[in-house]
């Protein structure tokens, strides 16, 4: 039989029925028998098109409030059958089956349901029975029906019946099939996961409908995807398309940011996903200067982000950098069109959405899925293990520099003072090494650590860390203890006039 295929009838079950009504009305000029139930039909009727109800087919009405309507041998051995199958053709025939050789179907709104806070009867009722088995017997039926199976489909559908007046080939019907199978997956995993919140099945199932293809992977060799929603995200202002290791220093981006969510004007900037420079301070402008000038080399190329609104002042400061992204809650007319004046320069409003509360990752030939690291140090945390109590000042920029020490990759350090990061000892094997860098940076941008604090993301081993930050000046560390030899730290410091505090929570970042 020719793999080419002229649509003769269409079963029609929708939730949306945004962008049906042209459907409707192609389907009958071409002379397209419809069959349809419930809104859907009365949607049909109402526009002055004929439509045969399912309960004729059935002789039975729809039941239980509308929970049983199409399942029935009739509408599935009419979707199911092989029409190169004799025996198929005859049974048809035998029982009086009409083929159907279009099933259009949208689902019920499962997850929406879910994000709106809903009853659990109600998102139980949002759980589409009828439709979902729709979408799979025709999308296994392939060869002989074609299956669209969401509104974001009407469209390209539409079209195909415009270009081909309601002929479809194999590969067009492959295609749909495909779409499918990946819209009934989706929602399985979503009610899936829904069910299992308190992870009682220990079994791990994460699905995104939308993929965008990048120009390449971490590396020009290798290839990358984004699979997600953005949009949902971000608004997207001006600029070249985002990278692969523009999203992940983004990402990076965004979650350090939100430990200053609400806070006074605070500026970061990032690079490798670690920030190089932060600053808190009255305004933004001056929040950025001070960001700046935590390492004004490795802001060359870097990722920005800012708590509050971009203003022309301050914009004008950021366009004499060479940036990749610049994200914000909103930016003023004016900053807006200042950062346009680089054609490359990526502007992110930043929206005020809640982040994902999990962590996934690829790992040998499976996963590893933690919980996000959403303990953030607080004054109340703050166990004091020495003598020497810190000053209120220490003490503000002890939970200043944690934050910024928990999204930096371990081992790591961070010294600051006066809310302003001056260095940070990124991703060494060993933390004397990374409180040596911490240290060398900062003499070297010019910082006076006279006075600083230092941040560590685990426990010190042993006192040589205390004992090489308060040669270089630091008067009070914060980290969260639990060393056996915690005493020796404690002892140098309290020796040493050193203030240190213990959180009990540590911040590996890997």
């Amino acid at each position: 039989m020719s793999e080419l295929k002229q649509a003769k009838s269409a079963l029609i079950s929708v939730f949306s029925k945004d962008g049906l009504e042209p459907i409707v009305k192609r389907l009958d000029e071409l002379g397209v028998t419809i069959y349809s139930t419930g809104g859907t039909e009365k949607f049909i009727k109402d526009l002055g098109i004929n439509v045969i109800p399912v309960e004729d087919i059935t002789s039975y009405p729809s039941i239980l409030g509308g929970r049983v309507k199409t399942l029935h041998p009739k509408v599935f051995g009419g979707i199911l059958n092989r029409q190169e199958n004799e025996s198929d053709v005859k049974e048809l025939e035998q029982y009086e089956i009409p083929q159907i050789d279009i099933v259009i179907v949208d689902l019920y709104p499962f997850e929406k349901t879910v994000a709106s806070g809903a009853s659990e009867q109600d998102i139980i009722e949002k759980i589409d029975i009828g439709g979902i088995s729709l979408i799979r017997a025709a999308a296994k039926n392939f060869k002989d029906v074609t299956c669209v199976s969401s509104v974001d489909d009407y469209e390209e559908f539409l079209n195909l019946l415009n270009e081909k007046n309601g002929e479809t080939s194999l590969a067009d019907r492959k295609k749909f099939a495909t779409k499918a199978f990946n819209i009934s997956s989706h929602y399985d995993s979503a009610i899936f996961n829904y069910f299992n919140q308190e992870r009682e099945v220990n079994s791990f199932k994460q699905s995104e409908l939308q993929g965008k293809e990048l120009r390449y992977g971490e590396n020009p060799h290798q290839k990358g995807t984004f699979y997600g929603d953005f949009e949902a995200m971000f608004d997207k202002l001006h600029g070249k398309e985002l990278s692969y290791n523009n999203l992940l220093d983004v990402d990076a981006a965004v979650n350090l940011m939100n430990e200053f969510k609400g806070e006074a004007p605070t500026f970061a900037i990032l690079k490798h996903n670690n920030a190089c420079g932060l600053a808190q301070r009255n305004t933004i402008h001056q929040a950025y200067v001070d960001a700046l000038a935590g390492d004004p080399v490795s802001a060359f190329g870097g990722i920005l982000i800012s708590n509050v609104e971009i203003d022309a002042k301050t914009a004008e400061e950021i366009h004499k950098l060479f940036c990749e992204v610049v994200i914000a809650p909103s930016f003023s007319a004016e900053a807006l069109e200042i950062l346009k004046g680089k054609k490359n320069r990526i502007l992110l409003v930043l929206k005020d959405i809640e982040l994902p509360k999990d962590q996934v990752r690829t790992c040998l030939n499976g996963v590893l899925v933690q919980d996000k690291d959403l303990k953030t140090d607080a004054p109340a945390d703050l166990k004091l293990a020495t003598h020497n109590k810190a000053t209120d000042e220490e003490l503000s920029d002890m939970i200043f520099a944690s934050k910024i020490c928990k999204h930096t990759k371990s081992n790591t350090i961070v010294l600051a003072k006066n809310k302003q990061l001056c260095a940070s000892g990124t991703g060494q094997t060993s933390r004397v090494d990374a409180l040596k860098q911490s240290i060398e940076k900062a003499h070297s941008f010019n910082f006076d650590l006279n006075g600083a604090v230092m941040a560590s993301d685990a426990f010190f081993p042993f006192p040589d860390c205390v004992e090489i930050a308060g040669n270089a000046g630091i008067t009070a560390v914060i980290q969260p203890g639990g060393s056996i030899k915690d005493q020796l730290s404690i002892d140098y410091c309290n020796e040493n006039n050193i203030a240190m505090v213990m959180t009990g929570t540590r911040h590996f970042k890997h």
